[in-house]
């Protein structure tokens, strides 16, 4: 039995809960980078409620259906909500301090821009409030990574939400992804989970590491991750989305482009990924 089938085996069984959605959770089918007009919602990618259609993982971000956010007075009161002004202020400075010294964030620009696809901040990267269950987002339909200004409210883990969403914009932008179908959805989560996020410390807090299973921690924690990104944005059957990552898993997790290796913890592998970029035709500066 594969590690992904053991998981949601035990899930079956009421000894584990299903993992929580990561980042980049909203993918609702298509995720391309360069144009709006080349993607629309997809009516495989929505769940049905009573007669109204929903795009799935819109609801994490209410910004991104064109309401306004209206703080609860009782948050008010606690000091919880009613300053989602200072919070995109602070949210925007942390992106820009992110484009000019964060090593992977200016790694991907350039790995964008030498691909035909240049980032503009004004453009496309949104700071907004969003549901506290997710840090960010990419919104295909309007080309945007969303950072979750209520969530992700240090430069660490905004350099974290903008490299992975930036996973996904290279992806789409060098391998014409179609991210309506859900082997390429999984394949560009196991991507940015594999280069952004998993080390063998983010497996010991997820649980899938522990000291007889070394060798493949990494290899779990970038499947649990992936999994759960799947699952978070299609209305598909935890067994569908188990066989789509296990399908593409071997092929997707070996491609370490344009980063070129796994990030330790507490390692300098980011500045030497950065130093690294300009020797594989990389525009970085």
């Amino acid at each position: 039995m594969g590690f992904l089938t053991e998981v949601w085996a035990k899930a079956a069984t009421g000894k584990e809960t299903a993992p929580k959605p990561p980042e980049a959770v909203i993918l609702p089918d298509a995720q391309p980078v360069q144009d709006a007009s080349k993607s629309a919602a997809n009516p495989d990618a929505t769940e049905t409620t009573g007669k109204e259609p929903k795009e799935w993982g819109y609801d994490l971000y209410p910004e991104r259906r064109g309401e306004t956010y209206k703080p609860r007075l009782s948050r008010i009161l606690f000091g919880a909500e009613g300053k989602e002004s200072i919070d995109r202020y602070k949210c925007e400075q942390n992106v820009y301090w992110c484009v000019k010294n964060g090593p992977l964030v200016k790694l991907m620009m350039g790995a964008l821009r030498s691909s035909g696809c240049p980032m503009d901040l004004r453009r496309h990267i949104s700071c907004e409030v969003c549901d506290p269950s997710v840090t960010g987002g990419y919104d295909p339909v309007l080309n945007q990574i969303v950072v979750c200004q209520n969530m992700a409210k240090n430069k660490s883990m905004v350099h974290g939400v903008l490299t992975h969403e930036m996973i996904h914009m290279f992806d789409y932008c060098n391998n014409d992804l179609d991210f309506r179908n859900v082997d390429h959805l999984a394949c560009t989560e196991i991507r940015a989970a594999n280069l952004a996020h998993c080390s063998f410390l983010s497996a010991m807090m997820q649980g899938d590491a522990s000291p007889f299973n070394v060798k493949e921690a990494h290899q779990n924690c970038v499947k649990s991750k992936a999994l759960a990104s799947v699952l978070a944005v299609r209305n598909i059957s935890h067994q569908a989305a188990v066989d789509a990552v296990e399908r593409v898993f071997p092929k997707c997790y070996a491609d370490l482009e344009p980063i070129g290796r796994r990030i330790r913890r507490n390692s300098t592998d980011q500045q030497k990924a950065f130093m690294e970029a300009s020797m594989f035709g990389y525009d970085v500066y």
